[in-house]
């Protein structure tokens, strides 16, 4: 009996939204507004944290930099009218070839692996026979520790060796998509490639890294540093370091030793601050951390705005309800319908209406972070948390909006409900 009385509410509740298709409607779409935004921005976010997390995962968490900046630009020093202070950017030198190599040479801590490279250009054009790029190509000079310091893999032949280092050897190492530029149908291996008019013999190409914030990783060429250094002769290049220690827990150690010959390499007396910064591979996933971490709030604001304004409509559009049903509501409880069923009926509609808006928004929200991924090339992956989120809130949604109509409904006096026109 009350499966049969449960199943003719559910089919009167829905009778009662197709009648008002046009306020349901809207009132889903102001819902699924408000859930769009949650679960759209959430998991933009977590397109964002997979992409920066697999990038720099890949580094190995053993793995520290040394560069002329770090994440943050410290600030600091005195200038302006008296007795006023007044920030300025604190400019630090870049890393020049004679302090790299002199760090590269004498730092030797115990199962430490030192690699020592440069851009060269971003926007190189390479030749093979009567192929050639677009200018575009990334070309790196490196030692023969970059590659495994930086977590690249070999899809083919080697990478460069200490021998092709010393002796300046004309060989390169390529990146996937260059191969597939140059040597579509050919295997590259042994074959003779033009950099700014320098011959090099393709030795190994990477397997596929993919991009990074509009950076193709696969889209350039590592040749030997000396090699590099005699193509690119621009002023001020600025030279990249990077260690990778055996053992993580001696990496705090090693970052210490690190800071210590860097420091007497450039000279630094012990009251003056450091010129350079150090930075780990997981510091930049911990700022982005606390950056998602922002994004987060911001996206549960504004969806606690939109699904507020959501709840006042539905509870609007079921107030409408009630009051245009009241003939009907009168009806039923003189035929025999408790307060309950009532109750239960517009409950029911509530509840539709929330999950509509849900779906609807779940599906806006998937499709703008899936969108939002395509665009920034990011690592985008169902987002069933925020989607989680969004059936819950529109279930509570429902029922927040639905408590006052439908108590008001459950306690009309059918005489008077029946004198209603």
């Amino acid at each position: 009996m009350k499966t049969s009385l449960f199943k003719e509410n559910i089919k009167i509740a829905l009778g009662s939204i197709k009648g008002q298709l046009l306020r349901t409607i809207l009132t889903v779409v102001i819902i699924g507004i408000g859930i769009m935004s949650l679960v759209g921005i959430l998991s933009g976010v977590s397109a964002l944290e997979n992409t920066i997390s697999s990038d720099f995962s890949s580094m190995g968490a053993n793995t520290f930099n040394i560069r002329q900046y770090g994440l943050q630009v410290r600030v600091g020093g005195n200038g302006g009218a008296p007795g006023r202070q007044r920030e300025r950017t604190k400019i630090n030198p870049v890393i020049s070839y004679r302090d790299a190599k002199e760090f590269v040479d004498t730092y030797n801590y115990p199962g430490s692996q030192n690699a020592l490279w440069f851009f060269g250009s971003n926007t190189t054009e390479v030749k093979y026979d009567n192929i050639k790029t677009d200018p575009e190509v990334a070309v790196i000079g490196a030692n023969a520790y970059f590659l495994s310091n930086s977590g690249f893999e070999l899809q083919q032949g080697r990478g460069l060796s200490n021998v092709d280092v010393s002796n300046n050897n004309a060989v390169a190492v390529i990146g996937d998509d260059l191969k597939k530029a140059l040597f579509p149908d050919v295997n590259p291996l042994n074959k003779t490639i033009s950099i700014r008019g320098s011959k090099f013999k393709v030795i190994g190409v990477l397997k596929q890294k993919g991009s990074t914030f509009g950076n193709n990783q696969d889209l350039r060429a590592i040749i030997p540093l000396q090699k590099a250094r005699s193509i690119f002769t621009r002023a001020n290049i600025n030279y990249s370091i990077s260690v990778l220690i055996n053992k993580k827990e001696m990496l705090d150690g090693a970052q210490e030793d690190a800071i210590l010959t860097f420091r007497n390499i450039r000279g630094l007396n012990p009251v003056e601050s450091d010129n350079f910064a150090i930075l780990k591979s997981d510091d930049l996933i911990n700022r982005i951390s606390e950056i998602s971490s922002y994004l987060y709030i911001a996206a549960w604001i504004i969806s606690i705005i939109t699904i507020f304004g959501s709840t006042i409509a539905l509870m609007n559009i079921m107030l409408v309800s009630v009051s245009e049903r009241t003939r009907e509501i009168g009806v039923r409880k003189a035929l025999g319908a408790k307060s309950i069923t009532i109750a239960t009926q517009f409950f029911i509609e509530t509840v539709v209406i929330g999950q509509l808006g849900a779906l609807l928004g779940i599906i806006l929200g998937v499709f703008i972070g899936w969108l939002l991924a395509s665009i920034f090339e990011l690592s985008f992956s169902t987002p069933w948390l925020a989607m989680f989120w969004g059936v819950t809130i529109a279930f509570i949604v429902a029922i927040v909006s639905g408590v006052y109509p439908a108590t008001k409904a459950s306690k009309l006096d059918p005489i008077e409900s029946l004198r209603h026109e």
